[in-house]
């Protein structure tokens, strides 16, 4: 017999009183299902408490994380792309800006600040991949340009972090240049003595793996993050094979084969980084 028995049948509870759970509240992680509060996530700083799964953040979040007490100094923010070529493909070009613009409170799929790490003067400039996939535009070439410059200007060490699906197709050979232009400018950095740090975050993929990703004195991830120049089902169709080995293009699988440095969860981000710079300012002495 069991121990609870019900005295009335049904739920009597009407419509009109019923309580849903507020929209915000509650997280599901995207890798293990894991439900949480919106509010744990940011205080694990948007890593999973169960499996470690390190969610996509924007370059603002980046920066309030890393800077001290969160304090920083936007840079170069009045820089926003057009459309020269009249770039037509589902819709305008100009209207998918529109469009980026309003979803993210962004002009461009990167953002560039100034700030201090543990005291050290730091440069990052970091992407935004809901704002058009991250991709590489004339807008993010620029940014990055000019922050190169700045930082031989002001001596300060240079981080750039990517999250990018590749470069930006609506604005075709425009897009494509910025990898020898960036390149070029981060060899004015090394000329000038001063660090550059790579960090690659979950997806880095196309032109911007195949420029500046991939050109630091250090190259670093965080876990699990993808990293390659095409994607598994492009590399899958060009060399004819049903499958990949696990890990493919992985960030334990780039640091097994000596393409990353080290791999850093992001709770540890801010120390590791500063020991990078005091690392640095030590070798200057």
């Amino acid at each position: 017999m069991a121990w609870y028995n019900r005295k009335e049948e049904g739920i009597r509870t009407s419509t009109k009183e019923k309580k849903e759970a507020p929209e915000g509240i509650w997280h599901q992680c995207g890798k293990c299902q894991f439900k949480t509060t919106v509010k744990d996530m940011k205080e694990h700083l948007h890593v999973c408490p169960s499996c470690n799964h390190h969610e996509r953040i924007g370059s603002h979040q980046y920066f309030e994380i890393i800077f001290d007490k969160g304090q920083y100094k936007e840079l170069f923010d009045n820089i926003v792309a057009i459309d020269s070529l009249q770039f037509v493909d589902q819709k305008p070009y100009t209207e998918r800006l529109i469009d980026a613009k309003n979803k993210t409170g962004l002009l461009d799929a990167i953002s560039v600040a100034h700030g201090k790490v543990n005291k050290n003067d730091f440069v990052i400039a970091a992407m935004d991949f809901d704002f058009i996939g991250g991709s590489m535009g004339s807008v993010m070439g620029e940014k990055i340009s000019k922050a190169i410059d700045y930082c031989i200007e002001h001596h300060c060490p240079f981080m750039i972090i990517s999250k990018s699906g590749g470069a930006r197709m609506m604005e075709s050979a425009y897009s494509l240049m910025q990898m020898a232009k960036t390149s070029a400018k981060l060899t004015q950095l090394a000329a000038a003595k001063l660090p550059y740090i790579s960090f690659l975050t979950d997806p880095t993929t196309g032109g911007v793996t195949a420029s500046f990703a991939m050109l630091g004195d250090f190259n670093i991830s965080e876990p699990n993050a993808m990293i390659g120049f095409a994607g598994p089902r492009i590399v899958m169709e060009t060399i004819k094979v049903k499958q990949l080995p696990e890990g493919f293009q992985r960030a334990e699988s780039l640091l097994e084969n000596g393409f990353l440095d080290f791999i850093v969860e992001r709770k540890q981000l801010k120390d590791k980084l500063s020991d990078i710079l005091t690392l640095f300012k030590n070798l200057q002495a």
